[in-house]
């Protein structure tokens, strides 16, 4: 699904990440350490094409990333869910807005989609306050806005940026355990985070492969869970 093959990114002259290869494959799930600074937050915008690489190869759904052409790339990226660290909204748009912000991008008519995005806001728990501006949201209830946009176009991939970064520990359970039902849908997971208490918990939930940031390389960080 999105493949890297001696990827390496550069900025001003050095060397962030270097020979990366990765294959996120279908139903897979990935978590990404290292210390701040390290790129995670590269290394995901590569995987979503919104970074190229200064060497070697990416492809996503089989397209070498290279020769796609800028529609090519933002069609891939529809079947790209991202949450980001930085989670960013349409402060004068209510909840419900927001959330289904992609599907008014991408063409799509919203009424027909209205049933959709209530089973999707209901699903995150937020049903209640799709009224609500973002102002008003709790740092959980806006970390679970995030996620609903995110896959409200049914990405078959979903790359998570600290997504539990700025929640409590009750919020960040239940952030984890929407992203374990979404794997076990079938969607490809990768979550970005520092938190090793968050990968022990799901320990009992998910097998999932934990890979490390060290030294501008991706390595394994020990067994699979």
């Amino acid at each position: 699904m999105i493949e890297l093959e001696q990827v390496a990114m550069s900025y001003g002259g050095g060397e962030l990440l270097g020979d990366i290869s990765l294959t996120l494959s279908p139903g897979s799930f990935h978590f990404l350490t290292g210390p701040s600074g390290a790129g995670k937050t590269t290394f995901l915008k590569l995987c979503y094409g919104a970074l190229l690489p200064t060497a070697g190869h990416i492809r996503l759904f089989g397209a070498d990333l290279r020769t796609m052409s800028r529609d090519d790339v933002a069609l891939a990226r529809r079947r790209i869910g991202v949450v980001h660290q930085d989670v960013q909204f349409l402060e004068h748009l209510p909840l419900a807005d927001n959330v289904a912000l992609p599907l008014i991008v991408s063409g799509h008519d919203r009424d027909s989609e209205a049933e959709n995005l209530r089973e999707l806001l209901n699903w995150v728990g937020l049903s209640k306050r799709a009224d609500a501006l973002p102002a008003e949201l709790s740092g959980g209830e806006r970390q679970r806005a995030a996620l609903a946009r995110a896959v409200i176009m049914s990405p078959e991939v979903i790359l998570a940026d600290e997504p539990t970064g700025n929640i409590d520990w009750e919020m960040s359970q239940r952030l984890l355990q929407l992203l374990v039902e979404l794997n076990r849908m079938g969607k490809t997971i990768m979550i970005a985070t520092h938190d090793m208490n968050l990968i022990r918990a799901a320990k009992t939930q998910v097998q999932a492969r934990v890979l490390r940031i060290s030294q501008r390389r991706l390595q394994a960080a020990g067994a699979d869970l």
